[in-house]
């Protein structure tokens, strides 16, 4: 008889939490400052964000943490204290790091397409880790599991149905082709959590 061997399950510790945060928090708002330069927009809540950035004095890392503070208590009662307390310190840390970034980087040259399609593409892999270590940057997907388990609402109907609003609120604020170029970096977003982040694939 074959010996089969039982994968050992191996959590995270604190410190590789910490440090989780800490990286991937550093790519998702490098990926925001990205399409920030390049006046480009994405979904969810970030997308919320930009709009309001665009559209009033508030900078996107402030109109981002506001967003996020009503969907603290759903967190907490559908995902526990834990990842709740990950959550608030990730959309804390890419608040804080929009702030930063401009400090030290700054684009002389950028191509508006490219700095839109490699942006979610960084925010996508920062998304990744977020998720392997049992945290997200909150707002409407919160919202959505919890009124599917309340009410039965498919979570990924509403969430298509925001990121809707989102895009036609935007044809008032971006062009046409940069709102083609945001389009379709969510999607290369979406693709990368997808092909990367599926129930049952990991042991840890």
């Amino acid at each position: 008889m074959d010996n089969v061997v039982t994968p050992v399950r191996i959590p995270h510790s604190r410190i590789e939490d910490a440090l989780a945060l800490l990286l991937s928090t550093l790519m998702v708002s490098f990926g925001v400052i990205m399409l920030k330069q390049a006046g480009a927009l994405t979904g969810s809540s970030a997308g919320i964000a930009f709009l309001i950035s665009y559209l009033s004095p508030l900078s996107f890392g402030s109109a981002f943490f506001l967003i996020n503070l009503p969907f603290y208590w759903l967190a907490m009662r559908r995902m526990g204290w834990a990842f709740t307390l990950k959550t608030f310190c990730a959309v804390g840390l890419v608040s804080l790091f929009t702030h930063l970034h401009p400090l030290f980087v700054h684009f002389s040259a950028l191509n508006p397409f490219y700095a839109t399609l490699f942006g979610n593409v960084i925010m996508g892999i920062g998304f990744i880790v977020l998720f392997r270590h049992k945290a997200s940057l909150g707002g409407i997907n919160i919202l959505a599991l919890w009124l599917q388990d309340r009410i039965g609402l498919c979570a990924g109907k509403l969430q298509m149905a925001i990121d809707t609003c989102v895009v036609l609120a935007s044809l008032f604020v971006v062009s046409m082709p940069m709102l083609l170029a945001s389009i379709a970096g969510a999607v290369i977003l979406n693709l990368i959590i997808a092909m990367n982040h599926r129930p049952g694939r990991y042991q840890v």
